[in-house]
């Protein structure tokens, strides 16, 4: 019986290759961090874990994306994050590769980040966070 390969030589064979050996593939196409960063009450600075109840609109993000189809190698990926130093302007998510900076308010504003910036590749301009000057 002939060896199989490996899970990961399976993925890194599925990515495309560029002429330029330096250069990265995205494992994702997008790749989303959720602040979940939890501060003491009476810290001097917010914190995005305690304000919006985070880990629960993760999973709830998760659990949209897979809903989707979305989730996976080549697709959406949602993680925790530690602090992203947003705080003042959170609940706080980051997508990448773009950096795209978002705040949100409830499951809503997620469902809609889902369905037009991951889903459709849309940017959702009423839930920008301003960039740092």
């Amino acid at each position: 019986m002939l060896p199989q390969p490996s899970r990961s030589a399976e993925r890194a064979s599925a990515r495309p290759h560029h002429s330029n050996p330096k250069a990265m593939d995205s494992f994702y196409k997008y790749h989303v961090f959720f602040c979940l960063n939890e501060r003491a009450p009476d810290a001097e600075r917010p914190s995005c874990g305690r304000r919006c109840d985070a880990e629960k609109m993760l999973d709830h993000t998760k659990q949209r994306v897979k809903k989707l189809g979305l989730a996976g190698p080549g697709n959406v990926r949602i993680n925790k994050a530690g602090c992203l130093d947003r705080c003042e302007q959170g609940p706080a998510i980051v997508v990448y590769p773009e950096g795209t900076w978002y705040t949100y308010f409830d499951e809503s504003d997620l469902d809609e980040i889902v369905e037009s910036h991951l889903k459709e590749g849309k940017i959702v301009e009423r839930l920008l966070i301003d960039q740092p000057a």
